[in-house]
């Protein structure tokens, strides 16, 4: 039997820090949020990003420069605080049962790392009944769009959502720094032990060593323009209905974005469809497939 001491403590909690780091770096080589999110850091209990409403873009300079005020409409971010707990017997450690503890240490390490995952996937589920910087929700038919640059004048609406029974299918242009998507990150994942039996109140109550993992982010809603949701059939008319409404999306004024759909998303239910139409190179009743390689499919294995 073991005798707990403060350095085979030590010796057990470098152990389980080292399984939840390593394999939380190795969960984040390429994550899924990093395709459609702009990682946005943050310093305070949340982030208001009011530039969402009215960024500028180049004019010619052909007299005063027009200053544009970024437009706080109030689209606020706050982040939350996310927890998990990991306990170890003091029993499983006197009697040198406490191997297996490990294994668990670096699944937290995978969970922490796919936590983004899971908070950009719900969100883009949400997006249909969650509002955004305009006041809309993110994925509509009725986002304003106004006659002039500065935001006034006639308005008319555009649609980047397309209703129906199916399940869901995001077309994306994840080209540029800013995305569809923002993950704010308040913290990294921190692993921390309640470490002297003599002071631990958890050791005292339970018999046990415990282990916290503490996380402070949350996930936002970008730019709606860079996203179209559609819940129709995942077929080619479909498909080249959303990129045509994506490419003809203008800012205020009227002025192209030059928005161009790189990325489809799917769920599991459309992968084979998603496969079928863009990652083929020849019909099936011959011809090449000019829809090949349009878009990169990636499947969202959160996505309900």
């Amino acid at each position: 039997m073991a005798i707990i001491t403060p350095a085979l403590l030590l010796a057990l909690n470098t152990s389980i820090q080292k399984a939840f780091k390593d394999a939380y770096a190795q969960m984040t080589v390429d994550p899924f949020w990093k395709k459609v999110a702009t990682l946005v850091p943050s310093t305070t209990s949340s982030n208001t990003y009011g530039w969402l409403q009215d960024f500028p873009q180049l004019r010619e300079w052909i007299g005063d420069r027009v200053v544009k005020d970024m437009k706080s409409q109030g689209y606020e971010i706050t982040n939350r605080l996310f927890e998990a707990t990991l306990g170890v017997k003091r029993t499983a450690i006197e009697d040198d049962q406490y191997g297996h503890y490990s294994p668990i240490a670096a699944h937290m390490g995978q969970e922490s790392a796919q936590h983004p995952d899971r908070l950009i996937s719900d969100l883009m589920g949400q997006g249909t009944a969650s509002l955004c910087y305009d006041g809309q929700n993110f994925f509509d038919t009725d986002h304003p769009v106004y006659a002039n640059p500065d935001g006034t004048g006639a308005v008319s609406t555009v649609a980047n959502y397309a209703d129906g029974v199916e399940p869901a299918w995001y077309l994306l242009d994840t080209r540029k720094v800013l995305k569809p998507f923002i993950f704010q990150e308040r913290t990294k994942p921190e692993m921390t032990m309640k470490m002297d039996p003599k002071t631990s109140d958890v050791v005292f109550a339970k018999d046990e060593f415990q282990w916290g993992i503490r996380y402070r982010c949350e996930a936002g809603f970008g730019f709606w323009q860079m996203a179209y949701c559609s819940r129709q059939p995942l077929t080619v008319a479909n498909f080249e209905a959303a990129r045509t409404a994506m490419r003809k999306v203008t800012a205020d004024g009227g002025r192209p974005l030059g928005i161009a759909p790189n990325m489809i998303v799917v769920n599991a239910d459309n992968q084979s469809a998603a496969e079928d139409i863009f990652a083929v190179r020849s019909l099936p009743n011959g011809g090449d497939n000019k829809h090949y390689n349009k878009v990169e499919i990636v499947v969202d294995d959160w996505a309900a």
